[in-house]
């Protein structure tokens, strides 16, 4: 059994597999081992403590966890076989995302896709699947949801022989009752999303439910790869992002603004993070900003924003253009309308006759009927400035200057003009002169930069606006000059700005 052990593999396999796809992504070896050097030293020569990957893919985790747990045990546990007899028996576990992955991870932890195969490097086991379970959980549903992850009964009422995507570890009440012990440490990097059977490709975050059942096991350190978008919240990460931001036990965030710096040909809007959650020692987050040319490492509080500004160096910008309280701190989510402003959807069917109405770009303009038309914020009889609500479509690298909001993407409304969901209003006006004044105000690369801050994904709506002031009146042509002046805005913070927007 012990020349098992001795087996060198080259190239390691795990950094050749291709990814399931953008919402299940294989973990690069490199990246583990960048997540697992945030946890302590001495967690690697800690015979007692138990590990948990709870979303097994390749088993890469589990697999440089057993690495270290092997080297840092050494003296304690000199005999080489004993040694990994005990780390495999007793400390390192797992649980598949599916039948294949499990099967994998355990290809990749025991040398064999049964635990107790003729190949295992382990002869302690007396079952097939070891310490990496796998046990295919059904969906739940209520109110056409299921009530552990939020699944759509339409997309994931399956027949048996299909992949049904109920994910064993978030579809316990009670997720400690799948081992039935405590763990010291889980780390993972869980399935990102499920269509929610909405329009074209909906899809509904689900990483969130991962570490939420996590913490409820009450680790003693907690790490996880996970998109970035939840530093913004929206759609089901609202209250997720209020929990994480003020969780003074989050000390470290490596947040990747361009996603193929972790995922090799990945493309996840927004970016990618990893996260260490340390439970008996709470404070400040030190926050890793990495792109490939650059590291920016700042130690912060979380939530000193309802949105988490990703950008150490933005950082300071926004606040110094918060000091200033401009007109008693109003901003532009104050005056930028909420989506559907006259109650009209993207795949509204345009009308012969009506009200004018201005659909997606490739339309343009056509009519809608009076009776589908609301007009609660009494916007149709102003001049308004209308906006995309996808500006950055078809960008999804961050680390790279951003195209937002330019004179071939926004459309100017006359009075008694309207918009399908496709556009939202960014200004409503009595008259021409002063939607074309507020019109130079949005054109500014600073307040362009100001709204990049709350967005982290194509969409954009009024909440994105938040840092943006909103000024009390638009009486006069703006530009980068003038704010540069009034705001007092440095050199090297307009530089900086300049470089962020093009």
């Amino acid at each position: 059994m012990s020349s098992n052990l001795n087996i060198s593999f080259n190239p390691d396999i795990l950094t050749c597999l291709a990814n399931l796809s953008s919402d299940e992504v294989f973990t690069p070896p490199k990246i583990a081992n960048e997540l697992l050097d945030q946890l302590p030293k001495e967690v690697w020569s800690n015979k007692n403590l138990k590990f948990l990957d709870p979303s097994c893919k390749s088993g890469v985790f589990m697999r440089e966890i057993t690495k270290r747990l092997i080297k840092g045990l050494e003296k304690e546990i000199p005999n080489l076989q004993k040694r990994v007899n005990h780390i495999l028996t007793n400390q390192v576990y797992g649980i598949g995302i599916t039948e294949l992955t499990s099967l994998m991870s355990r290809r990749s932890l025991y040398c064999s896709k049964k635990a107790n195969g003729k190949y295992s490097i382990t002869d302690v086991f007396k079952n097939e699947q070891g310490n990496i379970l796998y046990e295919p959980k059904m969906h739940i549903f209520k109110l056409n949801k299921c009530i552990y992850c939020g699944a759509s009964q339409k997309e994931y009422s399956r027949s048996v022989e299909l992949e049904n995507y109920g994910y064993q570890f978030i579809h316990y009440e009670d997720p400690s009752k799948i081992f039935n012990m405590k763990f010291d440490v889980i780390v993972g990097n869980p399935p990102y999303q499920l269509s929610d059977g909405g329009h074209s490709r909906s899809a509904s975050p689900i990483y969130q439910l991962f570490i939420e059942k996590a913490k409820q096991l009450n680790p003693r350190y907690l790490c996880m790869i996970i998109p970035s978008r939840w530093f913004i919240g929206g759609k089901g990460l609202d209250d997720f992002r209020n929990k994480m931001l003020n969780d003074k036990r989050i000390r470290f965030i490596a947040d990747y603004k361009n996603s193929s710096d972790v995922f090799p040909g990945v493309d996840i809007a927004g970016g990618i993070c990893y996260f260490l959650w340390d439970r008996d020692n709470p404070g400040k987050c030190q926050v890793k900003t990495i792109t490939k040319d650059n590291e920016v490492i700042v130690e912060r509080k979380l939530n000193e924003f309802e949105i988490f500004i990703r950008d150490n160096d933005a950082l300071k910008v926004v606040k110094k253009i918060k000091k200033l309280q401009i007109n008693n701190g109003s901003t532009l989510s104050d005056l930028v309308s909420s989506r559907k402003p006259f109650s009209l959807p993207t795949n509204y069917v345009p009308k012969k006759s009506g009200i004018p109405c201005w659909f997606i770009q490739k339309i343009g303009m056509k009519y809608a009927d009076k009776r589908d038309i609301t007009d609660f914020n009494f916007l149709l009889g102003k001049w308004k400035l209308l906006i995309p609500k996808s500006p950055i479509a078809g960008q999804t690298d961050f680390s790279k200057p951003i195209k937002m909001y330019y004179e071939n993407n926004v459309r100017i409304a006359k009075p008694g003009e309207c918009c399908t969901e496709s556009w939202i209003v960014a200004g409503a006006f009595h008259t021409q002169k002063e939607l074309l004044n507020f019109k130079s105000y949005i054109f500014t690369k600073i307040i362009r930069f100001l709204i990049l801050q709350a967005v982290v994904s194509q969409d954009i709506t009024k909440k994105n606006f938040c840092f943006a002031p909103n000024l009390s009146n638009y009486n006069k042509v703006f530009s980068d000059e003038i704010l540069v002046k009034e705001w007092k805005i440095s050199k090297t913070e307009w530089e900086y700005i300049d470089s962020k927007i093009v």
